[in-house]
């Protein structure tokens, strides 16, 4: 196996165009498992493969626990994006930020607005060593840059739709929504 690598700082280059480039796209799928509820026995399965995990209610949701649920791959998700923008333009700026840790509490709860439910997300950087200034200039920046804190503050393209019975990893019609 070859040696990891974190990526290049060339990825911090502005990209110029009308239209996304896309850069990498990935598929999971959930089935219902058990009780056919995708939250409460659900398997989620990538479609490369590398993520193949059961899905499990929170106790503090009044499911038994004992697996992976939402909540905790979006801050997954969200906390390895935030730190590896940090690093990036951590390491443009020539600083060594080694011993950085980003922790993300995603909490799911009940929308005063329409009595539904709710996500938010609280994010915090430890950056041993490094002095506060910099480091409060870093995370206004990591927070800029970061496609999911980005996506926390703008909202996100999403585009949702049935699929066909004779397609059903192409999308034949959708509604678009930030």
């Amino acid at each position: 196996m070859e040696p990891l690598h974190p990526p290049p700082v060339s990825l911090l280059d502005k990209y110029q165009g009308h239209d996304v480039q896309p850069l990498y796209s990935t598929t999971v799928t959930v089935t219902g498992g058990d009780t056919g509820h995708g939250r409460a026995s659900g398997v989620a399965r990538s479609d490369d493969g590398s993520l193949d995990l059961d899905l499990r209610m929170p106790q503090a949701l009044g499911g038994p626990g004992g697996g992976t649920n939402p909540e905790q791959l979006f801050a997954a998700g969200y906390a390895a994006c935030f730190h590896g923008a940090l690093v990036l333009l951590a390491a443009r700026a020539g600083l060594a930020v080694e011993g950085a840790s980003v922790s993300v509490t995603v909490e799911f709860g009940r929308d005063p607005m329409d009595g539904l439910f709710v996500l938010t997300a609280h994010t915090r950087v430890q950056m041993p060593g490094i002095e506060r200034t910099v480091a409060e200039e870093l995370v206004r920046h990591t927070e800029r840059f970061c496609p999911y804190a980005k996506m926390a503050r703008k909202g996100i393209v999403n585009i949702v739709a049935l699929a066909t019975h004779c397609d059903a990893t192409h999308h034949s019609a959708g509604t678009r929504a930030v």
